[in-house]
């Protein structure tokens, strides 16, 4: 099961990749650092589908292809911005079931400084409000992440629980309709 994980965050890795060159391009034309460019990224993704910080609307297709956004919600003076990565081509050229990585990036809102440690733990409720398992997002430059089977079609909720750095506890609720 370890190596299903690795793998799947080395194909996430490698499917990251034309973001990763935007964030450096950003850095090399005059931005403050990486985490300025990729605070950047978020809130130019963001703003795409910035409807308020509720966090209850449906997401839409980004500007990077098969990313789609979630939603944004704010607890507690940190922002969470949700989004999930369709994965199922690569993942079943590897005999994998796995369709879509789920990703959140969390900011500081009085600071603008992104919060990159802490905890996160998910729970996914599918179509047929069955609850998962609890999933732990791993930390991964600039975001917390973690492999995710949406098979069903119909609407998925996003439940997160968090202890960031600050030791606050946080929770966030995004909800997804997969076709």
């Amino acid at each position: 099961m370890r190596n299903v994980n690795i793998t799947a965050i080395l194909w996430f890795a490698l499917l990251s990749l034309p973001l990763a060159a935007s964030a450096t391009s950003h850095q090399e034309h005059g931005s403050h650092g990486h985490e300025k460019a990729v605070e950047m990224d978020h809130h130019a993704v963001m703003k795409h589908n910035d409807h308020g910080d509720s966090g209850h609307h449906a997401g839409t297709e980004s500007p990077v292809g098969s990313m789609v956004i979630v939603g944004s919600m704010v607890s507690k003076g940190v922002k969470g911005m949700a989004h999930l990565n369709d994965v199922t081509e690569p993942m079943a050229k590897m005999g994998m079931k796995t369709t879509h990585h789920f990703m959140i990036a969390f900011v500081d809102e009085k600071t603008g400084e992104q919060i990159e440690s802490g905890t996160v733990a998910l729970k996914v409720t599918n179509p047929d409000a069955k609850v998962g398992e609890a999933i732990e997002l791993v930390g991964m430059d600039g975001h917390f992440g973690a492999d995710v089977t949406l098979e069903m079609a119909g609407e998925y909720h996003f439940r997160l629980g968090t202890k960031l750095a600050d030791g606050q506890k946080r929770k966030y609720h995004f909800h997804q309709v997969v076709e």
